[in-house]
């Protein structure tokens, strides 16, 4: 599904900027403009990603605070595996 983009103008972004980043954090990407032409684009951010080093270090962390061990779904290493085993490496083409 295409991303939804809309084009206002710096006293409309100005005038509610509140349902403006309401818009943004739907997914939609906002192109302010003034005289000329484009003048800031708004979008929402890239999520967090974390390595799975970074991952297990977090869950050690959860346990040493709380005592808990988290617990994976009983395939969650076969998955893994089974992703593992079919990697390939990510060539994304150069207009990405």
């Amino acid at each position: 599904m295409a991303k939804a983009v809309i084009h206002i103008s710096e006293a409309e972004a100005a005038n509610d900027f509140a349902r403006l980043m309401a818009r943004v954090r739907a997914g939609a990407e906002v192109v302010i403009e003034g005289g000329a032409g484009p003048v800031a684009i708004l979008h929402a951010t890239e999520p967090v990603r974390r390595s799975i080093s970074e991952c297990i270090a977090l869950a050690k962390a959860h346990e040493d605070e709380t005592g808990r061990a988290p617990v994976l779904d009983p395939d969650f290493a076969e998955d893994v595996q089974e992703i593992h085993s079919h990697r390939k490496p990510w060539n994304p083409p150069a207009w990405e």
